[in-house]
C-alpha cells in the first residue's frame, strides 16, 4: 500500500458518503450523553419524527405486574424501579428516567432485523422495550450483563399507520456517565457497551458512525462541522460539541449548556425537503439531569421549558399511584417549573400487542 493514510482517509469518505445515503432512510433522532463537572451526567435527546406520535408524560411506581404484549409466551416481570417516561400514543415508552437514575431513549435505525422468534425464550414488545430497562436496572452495567444472555426475544410490528416495521434501536446512560446502546443486526442483538459512547442518531448502524466520529475528529470541529440535517451530519455535531462544553460545577449552567447542544441538532419544525421525505422535523426534547434526578421536557410548539423532579414523587409500590401529564394536541399545552404535581391519577396504558 502507498499511502496508508490517504487509503483510511479514502474509506472514512466512503462511509460519510455512505452514512448520508442511510440517512435518507431513517426518521431523525439524536441523543448525547454530557459529562460534567463534580460528577455531572446529562442526557439530552430530540425526537423527530414526520407526524405527531401524541406524546404525554407518565408516572409509573414500583411493583408494576408487566406484560411483554407479545401474544403466547410473553415475558412477563413487576418493576423495581419508578420512572417518569414520554410515551407514544398512550402505548409505548420512548423515552425516560428512572429513580435510580437509569435513562432509556428509543431511536429509529432502518438497518434493524429482529430474530426470528424460534427461540423458546418469551417475547417482548418493542413497544415495551425501554420500560423493560427502566423498570429492570439501576445502571447500565447491570442492564448490559443481564442482556447479554439475551433472556427475551424481541418482537416488532408495523409502526403506526404505516406500511414500515417499527424498526429501533435502544441507548442507555446512568448516574455514573456509563452508556450503551443496543442494536438488533441481521437478527443478533449487539451491545456497544462504554462510557465514551456518548451520542447516537440514527443511520448508519453504531459500529460505523463510530468510524464516522474518527473522520470528523481528524478534521476538527473548529476547522468545519457537517451542517445538514442528516445523522451522520447530525452525529459530527453533538460528538464534537458535546466535548467541547465548558465543565461549568453550575448545575443550572450545565443544563443549559446541554439544551442548546440538542437544539443545536434539532431539525426547525416544519421544515421539509422534497428529495428526502423522511427527514422529520424535532418535535419535542428532554434533557435529563441523572445526578439530581430532574426531567426537562421542550415542546416545539409551547413557549416553556418544564421538569419533573422525581425526588418529589411517590414511587413506592404500596402508595406510589400511575400518574399522567396531558400535554395536549402536538404537546402545545403549556406547562412550566417543576410539574410534578400537576400528574393526574390515570390508569396504566397497555403496550402496543404484537
Amino acid at each position: 500500500m502507498k499511502n496508508p493514510g490517504k487509503s483510511i482517509i479514502a474509506a472514512c469518505i466512503a462511509l460519510v458518503v455512505g452514512g448520508l445515503a442511510l440517512g435518507q432512510e431513517a426518521d431523525a433522532c439524536t441523543r448525547f450523553v454530557y459529562h460534567g463537572a463534580d460528577g455531572q451526567v446529562i442526557t439530552g435527546r430530540s425526537m423527530d419524527y414526520k407526524v405527531d406520535t401524541d406524546t404525554h408524560l407518565w408516572i409509573f411506581p414500583r411493583g408494576m405486574k408487566r406484560n411483554g404484549e407479545a401474544g403466547p409466551r410473553s415475558l412477563e416481570w413487576t418493576s423495581r424501579y419508578g420512572s417518569v417516561i414520554a410515551g407514544a400514543y398512550d402505548f409505548s415508552t420512548t423515552d425516560g428516567m428512572n429513580e435510580a437514575g437509569l435513562v432509556a431513549n428509543i431511536l429509529w435505525l432502518a438497518e434493524s432485523e429482529y430474530p426470528e422468534r424460534d427461540s423458546g425464550k418469551p417475547g417482548l414488545s418493542i413497544a415495551a422495550w425501554a420500560q423493560y430497562m427502566l423498570d429492570s436496572f439501576a445502571s447500565v452495567d447491570e442492564a448490559v450483563k443481564a442482556l447479554s444472555s439475551e433472556p427475551f426475544t424481541l418482537v416488532t410490528d408495523s409502526a403506526p399507520g404505516e406500511q414500515r416495521l417499527a424498526t429501533l434501536h435502544l441507548s442507555l446512560s446512568d448516574a455514573s456517565g456509563d452508556s450503551a446502546i443496543i442494536e438488533y443486526i441481521k437478527g443478533r442483538q449487539v451491545i456497544h457497551h462504554s462510557r465514551d459512547y456518548q451520542v447516537m442518531t440514527n443511520s448508519p448502524v453504531f459500529e460505523e458512525q463510530l468510524a464516522l466520529d474518527k473522520y470528523w475528529q481528524a478534521i476538527g470541529g473548529t476547522v468545519m462541522l457537517p451542517g445538514t440535517n442528516r445523522a451522520a451530519d447530525r452525529f459530527a455535531r453533538a460528538s464534537f460539541y458535546v466535548n467541547a462544553l465548558p465543565r461549568s460545577e453550575d448545575p443550572v449552567e450545565a443544563i443549559a449548556s446541554a439544551f442548546s447542544v440538542i437544539r443545536n441538532v434539532s431539525v426547525p419544525y416544519g421544515i421539509t425537503t422534497p428529495d428526502q421525505p423522511n427527514i422529520a422535523s424535532t418535535r419535542w426534547r428532554t434533557v435529563a439531569d441523572h445526578k439530581r434526578r430532574l426531567y426537562f421536557f421542550e415542546s416545539a410548539l409551547a413557549p416553556n421549558v418544564f421538569w419533573v423532579d422525581l425526588k418529589k414523587i411517590d414511587f413506592s409500590a404500596q402508595t406510589g399511584k400511575t400518574r399522567r401529564l396531558d400535554l395536549g394536541r402536538f404537546q402545545r399545552t403549556i406547562h412550566s417549573g417543576e410539574a410534578s404535581a400537576q400528574f393526574k391519577e390515570t390508569a396504566p396504558f397497555r403496550f402496543l400487542g404484537i
